[in-house]
């Protein structure tokens, strides 16, 4: 297979970067720069993906001679002018540094949970004679706001799940079984869904985005696989048998797949009329058969208003299967047969299929879900507001505070000084102006001049990531309208 389109370590950024080397008061020996979520979608954020750009991008002898030929000819190219690319910078790195990266990120653990307005990572220049290199690789470094704000967008939806477990399950134990990531043919790149995948698998364990166990392998040292799957149909083998045949399409599935679990996908024509005829006629006992070998048959409508079409569906194989109430007053179908509802499933449709079946008596463990491009791609940088701002300089020897203050967006305020993130009356702050205590600061080094000085395991990001905010009320969340 072909390698990656761009594999010259400066063509990573954008072209203007290129010109800003230049632009700084003389006599700049440092930059120290900063990256937060502004605030946004979701009033919490889960880090992650940062060291998988570290590890990708950034670590080790980075740098040739032939990658510095190269760029000068591209850059001379796209400013029709050669009094832009930084040839001596980029041969001082070369010949001080071995083609090493003269910078220090200092980050939260990956899977941390905090809230929105906080400082995340930050980046400083370790060689006085190329301060520039700490906002040159803004592009690049500020993609981790993908892996996050998808990590974030999942545990969302599990909070969600969480709540409605709480109110009308006795048993908690599936809620991590119970969003099936759908989403690799949704996302713009197979190196999205890795990255997406991965971010949902600290959530979750179901996904068929198997591109993101590729990644947690490769970058968390992950062993085996995050997510797991379960042998299902598409409407492609069940109309290939033709209309009148969808039956003997879905008998073919059971039988072919005969040991544990499986999903058939129910709504190829008329889906009450193969819940009812099908599935609670002529195939019950098959399903009954399973459950005592301690299988389950997962059935899904794909189309329709989902609230409407799940409830119904439960209604009409709790009629035919039977329900036991649970402690909580709630009827669950038997262990057997489940519902999985996988089309247009965004945290609003969540909550209100949810809701609705609760309303009408039902508990949530009988329904499993399933999203695609609304869990991997329907984010973008904005969601959270993702900034990546200079916050402090050292020039002719004196420290100096940066910042921005446009009077037309105050949102758009950046921090001032050097910043500490600390933990304050019972919250994670971030300190200004070099105000913070940083032996209390929970930012670690993670990189420094090319070396990986914190390598996370996936284990360790998904314990991080598995608390619920304290701050958070998913209910009144859910009430305030945040969601779409």
């Amino acid at each position: 297979m072909a390698s990656h389109p761009v594999d010259n370590l400066i063509l990573l950024a954008d072209c203007y970067k290129s010109s800003h080397y230049k632009a700084y008061p003389p006599g700049t020996t440092n930059l120290y720069a900063y990256f937060e979520s502004r605030g946004g979608k979701f009033p919490y954020t889960v880090f992650f993906g940062l060291q998988y750009i570290l590890k990708k991008w950034l670590c080790g002898p980075v740098l040739t001679k032939t990658m510095v030929e190269e760029a000068k000819e591209v850059i001379n190219q796209v400013f029709k002018r050669d009094d832009v690319f930084n040839e001596e910078g980029w041969n001082h790195i070369l010949e001080h540094h071995g083609g090493r990266l003269p910078l220090r990120i200092k980050a939260v653990p990956e899977g941390t949970v905090l809230s929105t307005k906080n400082v995340l990572f930050t980046v400083e220049s370790t060689d006085p004679a190329v301060p520039w290199v700490t906002n040159f690789f803004e592009t690049v470094l500020v993609q981790a706001w993908y892996p996050m704000t998808v990590a974030t967008n999942s545990h969302i939806y599990k909070q969600i799940i969480q709540h409605y477990s709480n109110l009308t399950s006795d048993n908690h134990d599936m809620v991590e079984w119970m969003m099936l990531d759908t989403g690799y043919r949704g996302v713009s790149s197979v190196e999205s869904a890795a990255i997406a995948g991965a971010a949902h698998m600290i959530n979750f364990k179901s996904s068929d985005t198997m591109a993101g166990s590729s990644l947690l392998r490769k970058y968390y040292h992950l062993k085996g696989v995050a997510g797991f799957s379960t042998p299902s149909s598409e409407h492609s083998t069940v109309t290939s048998w033709g209309r009148d045949n969808e039956e003997e399409a879905h008998k073919h599935m059971m039988d072919t797949y005969y040991k544990s679990d499986v999903g058939c996908v129910c709504d190829s024509y008329d889906l009450f009329k193969c819940l009812e005829e099908t599935w609670c006629g002529e195939l019950k006992e098959s399903v009954l058969e399973r459950g005592r070998r301690g299988g389950c048959v997962y059935l899904r409508p794909d189309s329709g208003d989902p609230k409407e079409v799940v409830l119904k569906s439960l209604e009409i194989l709790g009629k035919a299967y039977g329900t036991e109430v649970n402690s909580k007053g709630y009827k669950m179908l038997p262990s057997c047969v489940r519902v999985i509802q996988a089309d247009g499933v965004s945290h609003n449709t969540l909550w209100e299929v949810l809701e609705h079946i609760k309303t009408h008596g039902w508990s949530s463990g009988s329904v499993f879900f399933g999203a695609g491009a609304t869990l991997l791609q329907k984010v973008n940088r904005d969601t959270q507001k993702c900034a990546y701002k200079v916050s402090s300089a050292e020039v002719n020897g004196k420290c100096v505070e940066v910042y921005k203050q446009p009077i037309t967006d105050t949102g758009k305020t950046s921090k001032k000084g050097r910043l500490t993130l600390q933990h304050d009356n019972g919250n994670i702050t971030t300190f200004q102006c070099g105000q913070g205590d940083p032996s209390k600061d929970l930012l670690v080094t993670v990189f420094e001049n090319g070396v990986l000085l914190k390598d996370y395991t996936f284990q360790e990001v998904q314990d991080r990531a598995s608390v619920s905010p304290s701050h958070f009320n998913i209910e009144e969340y859910l009430h305030n309208g945040h969601m779409e």
